[in-house]
Protein backbone atom coordinates (compact mmCIF):
# COMPACT_ATOMS: atom_id res chain seq x y z
CA UNK A 1 0.00 0.00 0.00
CA UNK A 2 1.36 2.84 -1.03
CA UNK A 3 0.52 6.64 1.01
CA UNK A 4 0.58 9.88 0.26
CA UNK A 5 1.78 12.09 2.95
CA UNK A 6 1.81 16.08 3.16
CA UNK A 7 4.77 16.40 4.99
CA UNK A 8 4.52 20.49 5.44
CA UNK A 9 0.74 20.04 6.76
CA UNK A 10 0.50 21.52 10.60
CA UNK A 11 2.45 23.93 12.50
CA UNK A 12 4.93 21.28 13.46
CA UNK A 13 5.70 20.44 10.07
CA UNK A 14 7.67 18.45 8.42
CA UNK A 15 9.26 17.31 11.46
CA UNK A 16 6.49 14.99 13.07
CA UNK A 17 4.98 14.36 9.43
CA UNK A 18 8.70 12.60 8.10
CA UNK A 19 8.91 10.89 11.43
CA UNK A 20 5.58 9.73 11.35
CA UNK A 21 5.26 8.32 8.26
CA UNK A 22 9.18 6.85 8.66
CA UNK A 23 7.62 4.75 11.65
CA UNK A 24 4.84 3.43 9.58
CA UNK A 25 7.55 2.64 7.31
CA UNK A 26 9.49 0.34 9.93
CA UNK A 27 6.78 -0.75 12.05
CA UNK A 28 4.35 -1.99 9.02
CA UNK A 29 6.34 -1.76 6.01
CA UNK A 30 3.75 0.23 3.74
CA UNK A 31 5.65 2.67 1.19
CA UNK A 32 4.96 6.31 1.13
CA UNK A 33 5.58 9.38 -0.43
CA UNK A 34 6.33 12.52 1.32
CA UNK A 35 5.37 15.69 -0.64
CA UNK A 36 6.84 19.02 0.47
CA UNK A 37 9.70 21.08 -0.22
CA UNK A 38 12.14 18.57 -0.73
CA UNK A 39 15.30 20.10 0.79
CA UNK A 40 13.22 20.57 4.13
CA UNK A 41 11.87 16.69 4.32
CA UNK A 42 16.22 16.01 3.58
CA UNK A 43 17.10 18.17 6.66
CA UNK A 44 14.89 16.21 9.21
CA UNK A 45 15.87 13.26 7.94
CA UNK A 46 19.69 14.43 8.29
CA UNK A 47 18.76 15.41 11.80
CA UNK A 48 17.44 11.90 12.88
CA UNK A 49 20.49 10.73 11.66
CA UNK A 50 19.27 9.22 8.11
CA UNK A 51 21.79 10.24 5.35
CA UNK A 52 19.77 8.21 2.69
CA UNK A 53 16.59 7.68 1.70
CA UNK A 54 15.15 4.89 3.15
CA UNK A 55 13.43 1.79 0.74
CA UNK A 56 10.38 2.54 0.82
CA UNK A 57 10.03 6.17 0.95
CA UNK A 58 10.54 8.95 -2.01
CA UNK A 59 9.87 12.27 -2.25
CA UNK A 60 7.41 14.79 -4.35
CA UNK A 61 8.50 18.23 -4.66
CA UNK A 62 6.44 20.58 -3.90
CA UNK A 63 7.39 24.58 -3.09
CA UNK A 64 4.19 26.07 -1.69
CA UNK A 65 2.03 25.54 1.64
CA UNK A 66 -1.18 26.10 2.24
CA UNK A 67 -1.38 27.67 5.82
CA UNK A 68 -4.17 27.66 8.34
CA UNK A 69 -4.69 31.65 7.38
CA UNK A 70 -5.26 30.93 3.37
CA UNK A 71 -8.63 30.53 2.35
CA UNK A 72 -10.05 27.19 2.51
CA UNK A 73 -11.94 27.60 -0.80
CA UNK A 74 -9.21 28.65 -3.46
CA UNK A 75 -6.15 27.87 -1.83
CA UNK A 76 -5.66 24.67 -3.52
CA UNK A 77 -6.12 26.86 -6.76
CA UNK A 78 -4.05 30.03 -5.66
CA UNK A 79 -0.83 27.49 -4.38
CA UNK A 80 -1.16 24.75 -7.53
CA UNK A 81 2.29 24.07 -5.98
CA UNK A 82 1.49 23.44 -2.85
CA UNK A 83 2.02 20.28 -1.38
CA UNK A 84 -1.83 19.46 -0.62
CA UNK A 85 -2.73 20.45 -4.53
CA UNK A 86 0.13 18.61 -5.85
CA UNK A 87 -0.30 15.30 -3.09
CA UNK A 88 -3.56 14.76 -4.05
CA UNK A 89 -2.90 15.00 -7.86
CA UNK A 90 -1.12 12.37 -7.60
CA UNK A 91 -3.43 10.60 -5.47
CA UNK A 92 -6.07 11.53 -8.49
CA UNK A 93 -3.81 9.86 -11.03
CA UNK A 94 -3.00 6.97 -9.71
CA UNK A 95 0.18 8.35 -7.97
CA UNK A 96 -0.72 6.33 -4.30
CA UNK A 97 -3.90 4.69 -2.30
CA UNK A 98 -4.51 7.18 0.29
CA UNK A 99 -3.43 11.03 1.22
CA UNK A 100 -2.92 11.68 4.87
CA UNK A 101 -2.73 15.55 6.23
CA UNK A 102 -2.60 17.65 9.72
CA UNK A 103 -2.74 20.70 7.61
CA UNK A 104 -5.81 23.07 6.89
CA UNK A 105 -9.29 20.83 6.92
CA UNK A 106 -11.25 23.17 4.88
CA UNK A 107 -8.83 23.21 2.18
CA UNK A 108 -8.33 19.44 2.26
CA UNK A 109 -12.48 19.17 1.67
CA UNK A 110 -12.20 21.63 -0.95
CA UNK A 111 -9.64 20.06 -2.81
CA UNK A 112 -10.67 16.59 -2.83
CA UNK A 113 -13.91 17.65 -3.91
CA UNK A 114 -12.72 19.50 -7.10
CA UNK A 115 -10.02 17.30 -7.83
CA UNK A 116 -10.17 13.77 -6.99
CA UNK A 117 -14.03 13.88 -7.03
CA UNK A 118 -16.79 12.25 -5.01
CA UNK A 119 -18.36 8.92 -6.11
CA UNK A 120 -20.73 8.95 -8.25
CA UNK A 121 -24.08 9.21 -6.78
CA UNK A 122 -22.52 10.30 -2.94
CA UNK A 123 -23.92 14.14 -2.46
CA UNK A 124 -21.70 14.97 0.37
CA UNK A 125 -18.73 13.81 1.65
CA UNK A 126 -18.12 12.66 5.40
CA UNK A 127 -15.57 12.53 7.90
CA UNK A 128 -15.73 9.69 10.68
CA UNK A 129 -13.23 8.62 12.85
CA UNK A 130 -13.49 5.82 14.94
CA UNK A 131 -14.23 6.94 18.57
CA UNK A 132 -14.21 4.68 21.89
CA UNK A 133 -17.00 3.48 23.65
CA UNK A 134 -17.93 1.23 26.06
CA UNK A 135 -18.02 -1.79 23.62
CA UNK A 136 -14.98 -1.25 21.21
CA UNK A 137 -15.18 1.33 19.59
CA UNK A 138 -18.16 2.97 17.03
CA UNK A 139 -17.61 4.90 14.02
CA UNK A 140 -18.88 8.55 14.24
CA UNK A 141 -20.39 10.16 10.77
CA UNK A 142 -20.01 12.76 9.84
CA UNK A 143 -17.97 14.94 12.58
CA UNK A 144 -17.52 18.09 10.37
CA UNK A 145 -17.53 17.81 6.69
CA UNK A 146 -21.44 19.03 5.55
CA UNK A 147 -22.23 21.14 8.91
CA UNK A 148 -26.14 21.62 7.19
CA UNK A 149 -27.15 17.98 6.25
CA UNK A 150 -30.51 16.52 4.53
CA UNK A 151 -32.45 13.77 5.44
CA UNK A 152 -30.92 12.18 2.52
CA UNK A 153 -27.16 12.99 3.35
CA UNK A 154 -28.27 11.22 6.64
CA UNK A 155 -28.82 8.77 4.65
CA UNK A 156 -25.60 7.53 2.52
CA UNK A 157 -23.87 8.31 6.04
CA UNK A 158 -25.62 5.54 7.14
CA UNK A 159 -24.94 3.48 4.24
CA UNK A 160 -21.03 4.22 4.24
CA UNK A 161 -20.67 4.16 8.10
CA UNK A 162 -22.42 0.71 8.12
CA UNK A 163 -20.00 -0.66 5.60
CA UNK A 164 -16.82 0.35 7.52
CA UNK A 165 -18.13 -1.05 10.88
CA UNK A 166 -19.17 -4.24 8.81
CA UNK A 167 -15.99 -4.69 6.82
CA UNK A 168 -13.11 -3.19 7.94
CA UNK A 169 -14.27 -3.10 12.29
CA UNK A 170 -15.51 -6.77 11.55
CA UNK A 171 -18.82 -5.97 13.30
CA UNK A 172 -21.09 -8.73 11.33
CA UNK A 173 -24.14 -6.50 10.93
CA UNK A 174 -23.43 -3.57 13.09
CA UNK A 175 -26.36 -1.41 14.72
CA UNK A 176 -26.94 1.87 13.31
CA UNK A 177 -28.11 4.70 15.74
CA UNK A 178 -29.46 8.18 14.66
CA UNK A 179 -27.70 11.08 17.02
CA UNK A 180 -30.84 12.65 18.99
CA UNK A 181 -31.76 14.54 22.60
CA UNK A 182 -33.99 11.34 22.83
CA UNK A 183 -34.75 7.69 21.80
CA UNK A 184 -38.63 8.68 20.62
CA UNK A 185 -39.24 8.89 16.68
CA UNK A 186 -40.63 12.28 17.22
CA UNK A 187 -37.89 13.60 19.21
CA UNK A 188 -35.20 16.47 17.06
CA UNK A 189 -35.91 18.86 14.81
CA UNK A 190 -37.26 18.20 11.35
CA UNK A 191 -33.79 17.23 10.13
CA UNK A 192 -33.72 13.99 12.53
CA UNK A 193 -37.65 12.76 12.17
CA UNK A 194 -37.32 12.61 9.04
CA UNK A 195 -34.07 10.75 9.09
CA UNK A 196 -35.56 8.74 11.44
CA UNK A 197 -38.47 7.62 8.40
CA UNK A 198 -35.67 6.69 5.51
CA UNK A 199 -33.67 4.99 8.27
CA UNK A 200 -36.11 2.80 9.33
CA UNK A 201 -37.29 2.13 5.92
CA UNK A 202 -34.01 1.34 4.71
CA UNK A 203 -33.98 -0.88 7.94
CA UNK A 204 -37.34 -2.61 7.48
CA UNK A 205 -35.46 -3.62 3.88
CA UNK A 206 -32.79 -5.10 5.54
CA UNK A 207 -30.18 -2.51 3.81
CA UNK A 208 -28.82 -2.02 6.87
CA UNK A 209 -29.69 -2.81 10.95
CA UNK A 210 -31.56 0.85 11.87
CA UNK A 211 -31.76 0.88 16.02
CA UNK A 212 -33.23 3.97 15.82
CA UNK A 213 -32.38 7.14 18.13
CA UNK A 214 -29.53 7.11 20.57
CA UNK A 215 -28.40 9.59 23.11
CA UNK A 216 -25.03 10.90 23.23
CA UNK A 217 -25.13 9.39 26.67
CA UNK A 218 -25.80 5.83 25.01
CA UNK A 219 -23.54 6.32 22.20
CA UNK A 220 -20.84 6.56 24.29
CA UNK A 221 -21.73 3.38 25.89
CA UNK A 222 -21.33 1.28 23.15
CA UNK A 223 -25.07 0.83 22.16
CA UNK A 224 -24.54 1.29 18.68
CA UNK A 225 -21.41 0.62 15.97
CA UNK A 226 -22.34 3.38 13.88
CA UNK A 227 -23.48 6.69 15.20
CA UNK A 228 -25.34 9.12 12.20
CA UNK A 229 -25.36 13.35 12.75
CA UNK A 230 -24.81 16.19 11.09
CA UNK A 231 -21.36 17.19 10.80
CA UNK A 232 -22.09 20.30 13.21
CA UNK A 233 -23.89 18.32 15.80
CA UNK A 234 -21.27 15.24 15.17
CA UNK A 235 -18.36 17.97 15.72
CA UNK A 236 -19.63 19.40 19.16
CA UNK A 237 -20.38 15.60 20.39
CA UNK A 238 -16.41 15.01 18.93
CA UNK A 239 -14.61 17.56 20.78
CA UNK A 240 -16.70 17.31 23.90
CA UNK A 241 -15.41 13.48 23.74
CA UNK A 242 -11.84 14.67 23.76
CA UNK A 243 -12.34 17.64 26.29
CA UNK A 244 -14.16 15.37 28.90
CA UNK A 245 -11.01 12.70 28.37
CA UNK A 246 -8.67 15.23 28.90
CA UNK A 247 -9.88 16.22 32.01
CA UNK A 248 -11.10 12.82 33.64
CA UNK A 249 -7.28 12.41 32.84
CA UNK A 250 -6.02 15.38 34.32
CA UNK A 251 -8.57 14.64 37.50
CA UNK A 252 -7.32 11.34 37.82
CA UNK A 253 -3.36 12.28 37.79
CA UNK A 254 -3.94 14.72 40.19
CA UNK A 255 -5.89 12.32 42.52
CA UNK A 256 -2.77 10.23 42.24
CA UNK A 257 -0.28 12.45 43.54
CA UNK A 258 -2.24 13.44 46.65
CA UNK A 259 -0.58 11.89 48.99
CA UNK A 260 2.28 8.96 49.93
CA UNK A 261 -0.69 5.91 49.65
CA UNK A 262 -2.39 7.03 46.74
CA UNK A 263 1.03 7.46 44.50
CA UNK A 264 1.74 3.74 45.69
CA UNK A 265 -1.87 3.32 43.70
CA UNK A 266 -0.70 4.94 40.95
CA UNK A 267 2.42 2.26 40.85
CA UNK A 268 -0.05 -0.37 41.54
CA UNK A 269 -2.35 0.40 38.43
CA UNK A 270 0.30 1.40 36.24
CA UNK A 271 0.15 -2.03 34.32
CA UNK A 272 -3.36 -0.78 33.25
CA UNK A 273 -2.36 2.75 32.48
CA UNK A 274 -0.90 2.47 28.98
CA UNK A 275 -4.49 0.96 27.77
CA UNK A 276 -6.61 3.65 29.92
CA UNK A 277 -4.02 6.43 28.48
CA UNK A 278 -4.73 5.51 25.09
CA UNK A 279 -8.31 5.24 25.29
CA UNK A 280 -8.50 8.87 26.77
CA UNK A 281 -5.66 10.40 24.17
CA UNK A 282 -7.21 12.12 21.25
CA UNK A 283 -4.58 11.16 18.84
CA UNK A 284 -5.06 7.68 19.49
CA UNK A 285 -8.06 7.29 17.67
CA UNK A 286 -9.50 10.79 16.28
CA UNK A 287 -8.19 10.89 12.70
CA UNK A 288 -10.74 11.31 10.80
CA UNK A 289 -11.16 9.41 7.42
CA UNK A 290 -13.00 11.19 4.61
CA UNK A 291 -15.45 9.00 3.05
CA UNK A 292 -17.16 9.52 -0.40
CA UNK A 293 -13.64 9.70 -2.60
CA UNK A 294 -14.14 6.66 -5.21
CA UNK A 295 -11.11 3.71 -5.63
CA UNK A 296 -9.75 2.98 -9.29
CA UNK A 297 -12.31 0.32 -9.36
CA UNK A 298 -15.20 2.99 -9.00
CA UNK A 299 -13.87 4.97 -12.61
CA UNK A 300 -13.57 2.00 -15.23
CA UNK A 301 -13.36 4.77 -17.65
CA UNK A 302 -10.45 6.42 -16.83
CA UNK A 303 -7.54 4.84 -17.97
CA UNK A 304 -4.98 6.85 -15.33
CA UNK A 305 -7.00 5.24 -12.07
CA UNK A 306 -5.02 1.72 -13.22
CA UNK A 307 -2.68 0.34 -10.72
CA UNK A 308 0.43 -0.14 -13.25
CA UNK A 309 1.81 -3.48 -12.06
CA UNK A 310 5.36 -2.02 -11.31
CA UNK A 311 6.63 1.10 -9.53
CA UNK A 312 8.20 3.98 -11.08
CA UNK A 313 11.62 2.52 -10.11
CA UNK A 314 10.92 -0.83 -12.14
CA UNK A 315 10.27 -3.02 -8.84
CA UNK A 316 7.10 -5.26 -8.84
CA UNK A 317 4.30 -3.54 -7.24
CA UNK A 318 3.21 -5.52 -3.78
CA UNK A 319 -0.69 -6.29 -2.88
CA UNK A 320 -2.43 -4.39 -0.72
CA UNK A 321 -0.55 -5.40 2.73
CA UNK A 322 -2.92 -7.13 4.85
CA UNK A 323 -4.46 -4.35 7.99
CA UNK A 324 -4.20 -1.35 5.24
CA UNK A 325 -6.77 0.73 7.45
CA UNK A 326 -4.41 -0.27 10.78
CA UNK A 327 -1.38 1.41 9.00
CA UNK A 328 -3.43 4.76 7.57
CA UNK A 329 -4.80 5.27 11.55
CA UNK A 330 -0.94 5.19 12.67
CA UNK A 331 0.27 7.39 10.55
CA UNK A 332 -2.42 10.02 10.62
CA UNK A 333 -2.24 9.62 14.14
CA UNK A 334 1.15 10.71 14.28
CA UNK A 335 0.95 13.50 11.57
CA UNK A 336 -2.15 14.71 13.82
CA UNK A 337 0.12 15.71 16.13
CA UNK A 338 1.38 17.87 13.88
CA UNK A 339 -1.31 20.28 14.02
CA UNK A 340 -2.20 23.28 16.49
CA UNK A 341 -2.54 22.62 20.10
CA UNK A 342 -6.38 22.51 20.06
CA UNK A 343 -6.79 20.50 16.30
CA UNK A 344 -4.31 17.59 16.83
CA UNK A 345 -7.05 14.95 16.25
CA UNK A 346 -7.30 16.52 13.21
CA UNK A 347 -5.11 14.29 10.75
CA UNK A 348 -7.59 13.34 8.27
CA UNK A 349 -7.57 10.42 5.83
CA UNK A 350 -8.58 10.45 2.04
CA UNK A 351 -8.60 7.15 1.14
CA UNK A 352 -9.61 5.79 -2.49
Amino acid sequence: MKIIVDAMGGDNAPQCNVRGALHAVKEYGAEVVLVGRGEDILRCLKEDGIDTLPAGVEIAHADQVVEICDNPATAFKEKKDSSLTVGLNLLKNGGGDAFVSAGSTGALLSAATLLVKRVKGIRRAAMAPVVPTGKGGAVLIDCGATAECTPEYLLQFAFMGSYYAEHVMGRPEPRVGLLNIGAEPSKGTDLQREAYQLLKKAGDEGRINFAGNVEAREAVCGEVDVIVTDGYSGNIFLKTMEGTGGFLAKELKAMFKKSLVTKLGACASRTASPTSKSCWTPARWAARRCWGYPNRSSRPTAPRMITPSRTPSGRPRPSPLPGSSRILRKISTICAWSGRARRRSEGLIFQK
